[in-house]
């Protein structure tokens, strides 16, 4: 039997082969001219998992990585799936629907159970020693599609609640669900083709559960050092409890809220929470007199500015006499600024800033003495004064926002006493379902595509593209020194993405098929869509999520 052929382009060289063939053939042939692992691929601009296959002549291809964000994302999700098939061999079908991924923690992911099983060292060797196995196996992964009503007759079988709520809020017609020897589940999102390629994790028992440590997309083939962060752990373990006590622990429990009128009432009780954990830290600053200095950072868009003027008001009802200072005033001449290995000016390294003016300014006034503080002319590029003089009485306290504020290089000059340090950020709680976890940082970026297009007429195409720049800036500015914080705030809202969802939604359809930007586009457009939409006017004016949507009360 003669097979027919089709042409196919790869990395622009033009070759034949049969029609047919796998894209994990083809990524095999290749994988030589590529440093790190190929996970997925694109034909004509479309991604595609590697068990497809190529049908059509003169298909262009392309090999996407583990170092690229959707690639590692396929790793990651996969590394998962692997560990819930080790799990449902080694302690059965129950088990493993007690097992609920829940957050990102020490470049791995915090899993935790809903029954009595535990995370002790005979269960992390027995899982581990499966998933060993089952990577030398190579045993593929299989994917079907089912109609959702289907769908949903099966979750239900499995006794996948979670999975079975969300679907009866999805509008599409078909659900994707995987497998490995006959283990089902779903996913958001692509898998790798056989366990095979999941070969690097570790397991650490951890809180009441475990952590599943992953290399980073940085360096796809290295398992990083645990680093327990218990500071971090212990405001997400918080969150997460309070979801629990709210009975809306997912997305299909809050679109349950929203379809019976619950979230008004929740709206009212998440805010309220909120501005009882700033009271809370305002109480705890005003009874050490000694605090002059409130160093607040964050990672971008987790409503640092709001926050700072919320604690403002909690601070003066505790007699004190706040003044904001953002740290953007300290920035050093435009010319002066330091540049990054693509030339362009690195606002976001801590060279950016005068720090030594800084320190002499806030030195003089620890001291009493009366210094004129500097306003920065982002048009000029310049600073300039403009008769902005402060001087620290008894009662008053300066509140400094910036991404420097927790690093200690920021403030070298000042007493440790004299400084209270605290670490914000959305660090979203609520999950897709008990295996599917929302990423802190797609709320995040979701959050900055809403706020820049309305505040500085940027696409959303413009603030994805260099989100990944962002996201660089603070793993070596903020992030590693969040656990040195005197306190964290947790600027996630239970409702906001849905919310957001209507902000968002014409944003990222604007993004065109041919740009490079689409594949992210068209993955925040699925998350959301899992999301019933709600008004925004019952959102409280003081509210963080209006430093985003708009109509807050402060100049935000």
């Amino acid at each position: 039997m003669i097979m027919e052929k089709i042409n196919v382009v790869i990395n622009g060289e033009n070759k034949e082969y049969d029609k047919n063939i796998s894209l994990e053939k083809l990524a095999h042939e290749y994988q030589g001219n590529y440093e790190h692992r190929i996970v997925l691929a694109k034909v004509n601009g479309k991604l595609r998992e590697l068990f497809k296959k190529v049908k059509t002549d003169n298909s262009e291809i392309e090999f996407v990585t583990l170092n690229t964000k959707i690639g590692y994302m396929t790793y990651q999700r996969s590394a998962i799936f692997l560990m819930l098939k080790a799990i449902y061999d080694v302690y059965g079908k129950q088990k493993v629907l007690d097992v609920r991924v829940q957050h990102s923690l020490s470049k791995g992911l915090y899993c935790d159970f809903k029954g009595e099983l535990k995370a002790d060292e005979e269960f992390i060797k027995k899982v581990e020693n499966r998933m060993n196995e089952l990577v030398k196996e190579d045993v593929r992964i299989e994917k079907r599609s089912e109609a959702t009503s289907n769908a949903i007759s099966i979750f239900n079988k499995h006794k996948m609640y979670d999975k079975e709520r969300l679907f009866r809020y999805r509008r599409v017609s078909k659900v994707n669900i995987y497998s490995i020897e006959g283990f089902e589940d779903y996913f958001y999102g692509y898998m790798v083709p056989s366990t095979g390629y999941i070969d690097r994790f570790k397991l650490y028992p951890f809180g009441d559960g475990f952590v599943i440590q992953l290399p980073t997309r940085e360096e796809p083939e290295v398992i990083p050092e645990f680093e327990p962060q218990v500071k971090l752990f212990g405001i997400l373990k918080e969150a997460a409890k309070w979801l629990e006590l709210m009975e809306v622990e997912n997305v299909g429990a809050l679109n349950d809220a929203i379809a019976n009128g619950r979230i008004s009432e929740l709206m009212l009780v998440q805010e309220a929470l909120q501005e009882k954990k700033l009271a809370q830290m305002a109480d705890e600053i005003a009874s050490h007199r000694d605090k002059k200095f409130v160093m607040i950072a964050g990672p971008s868009s987790s409503g640092k500015t709001t926050f700072s003027h919320r604690l403002s008001v909690q601070l003066m009802t505790n007699g004190l006499k706040p003044h904001p200072i953002s740290l953007d005033d300290y920035f050093v001449e435009r010319v002066n600024t330091p540049r990054d290995e693509f030339g362009e000016y690195n606002f976001e390294c801590l060279e950016a800033l005068d720090i030594k003016q800084f320190n002499e300014d806030m030195c003089n006034l620890l001291e009493g003495k009366t210094v004129e503080i500097p306003t920065f002319n982002f048009k000029a590029g310049k600073r300039e004064y403009k008769g902005n003089y402060k001087t620290l009485g008894p009662d008053d306290i300066l509140v400094i926002e910036g991404i420097h504020g927790l690093n200690d290089r920021l403030s070298y000059s000042l007493p440790r006493e004299s400084k209270y340090k605290i670490y914000i950020s959305a660090l979203t709680q609520l999950n897709i379902d008990e295996h599917n976890r929302i990423p802190t940082t797609d709320g995040r970026l979701i959050r900055r595509i809403v706020r820049d297009a309305r505040t500085r007429g940027t696409s959303a195409k413009q603030t994805i593209s260099m989100w990944d720049s962002v996201r660089r800036g603070e793993e070596q500015n903020i992030f590693r020194f969040q656990e040195g914080a005197d306190a964290m705030f947790n600027s996630a809202l239970i409702y906001e993405l849905a919310v957001l969802k209507q902000y968002a939604e014409p944003l990222l359809f604007s993004i065109k098929e041919d740009e490079p930007e689409y594949d992210e586009a068209k993955r925040l457009l699925k998350f959301l869509d899992y999301f019933l939409g709600i008004t925004s006017e019952d959102i409280p004016k003081n509210s963080i999520l209006r430093e985003f949507i708009g109509g807050s009360c402060f100049r935000v």
